[in-house]
């Protein structure tokens, strides 16, 4: 995506035409609903999403969830579900590898219970602006400042799930080296520590670091990210240098489950992460 970001911190790559497409593709879901003689609030409703989460899709700036033209077509007709059917296929086909992060973002949403396990940064979702800002400006190529202005801000953005969705289960497993590592400098590695304990205070947020000592390791496959979708459907998402995939085979994303869990056995608990936190931000 040329304005997006992937959820763990890095950039994926995207192509225009997405953008486009998606501009595209929300405004038909408008001017269908319009026409249907409704608000953006009473279409939402009736779609069993949230009116901040139909706005974001009409702009453009989320990809359609698989469920949208079914959900439409019972709010606004067939015709209407016809129509937002055959968009999302084209949208799809045109997408590509580039589309993965808009329908991970878009799943996140939705998401009943969110898991990452994170090696290489901290995840997108806890990043505090000053970490943000410190993987930008390190990022080659580098990007222009009213990019970068955009990108810090829809991942900030994107953070406000963490506190809109109360209901959702967030859990993150996050490797003590991340810290360690101190990017940005003592004072954004202090402010990423200040943030996880207060994000990690949230009834429905739990952050375990794994420790830099841990001999029954089993994230060595590198990083992972599984959601649980209102149906109850789990789907995982991974991704590599300028590269990203959703994981749906029930088969593989077993695998991920099994691994997640296993991940969260070996990490330290969330006291015992409190504590090291409180201790690595004591040291700075």
């Amino acid at each position: 995506m040329t304005a997006d970001q992937d959820g763990s911190g890095t950039a994926a790559c995207g192509e225009p035409e997405l953008s486009d497409s998606l501009k595209t593709f929300g405004a038909v879901l408008k001017a269908l609903r319009e026409a249907g003689g409704l608000t953006q609030e009473e279409c939402a409703a009736r779609v069993r999403y949230s009116a901040a989460y139909v706005a974001k899709i009409e702009q453009g700036k989320r990809f359609p969830p698989e469920a949208l033209p079914g959900r439409a077509e019972e709010a606004l007709g067939p015709v209407a579900g016809k129509v937002l059917a055959a968009a999302a296929r084209s949208l799809r086909r045109k997408a590509g590898l580039a589309s993965w992060f808009l329908q991970w973002a878009g799943i996140e949403e939705e998401a009943i219970t969110l898991y990452a396990y994170e090696c290489r940064g901290i995840p997108g979702l806890l990043q505090p602006e000053g970490y943000i800002r410190a993987v930008f400006d390190r990022r080659l190529p580098p990007v222009t400042e009213e990019q970068l202005e955009r990108e810090v801000a829809a991942r900030l953005d994107r953070q406000q799930l963490l506190t809109q969705r109360p209901n959702t289960a967030f859990s993150f497993v996050i490797e003590q080296a991340l810290l360690e590592r101190s990017l940005g400098g003592a004072e954004v590695t202090r402010n990423v520590i200040d943030h996880l304990l207060d994000v990690g205070s949230q009834r429905n947020v739990e952050i375990q670091v794994m420790p830099l000592r841990q001999e029954d390791h089993t994230g060595v496959d590198g990083q992972m990210y599984l959601a649980e979708r209102p149906g109850h459907q789990w789907i995982g998402y991974v991704e590599g240098q300028r590269s990203s995939s959703l994981i749906t085979a029930p088969n593989d994303v077993s695998v991920l489950l099994q691994r997640y869990g296993r991940l969260r056995s070996q990490a330290l608990d969330c006291r015992a992460t409190v504590s090291l936190l409180e201790q690595m931000r004591g040291a700075l």
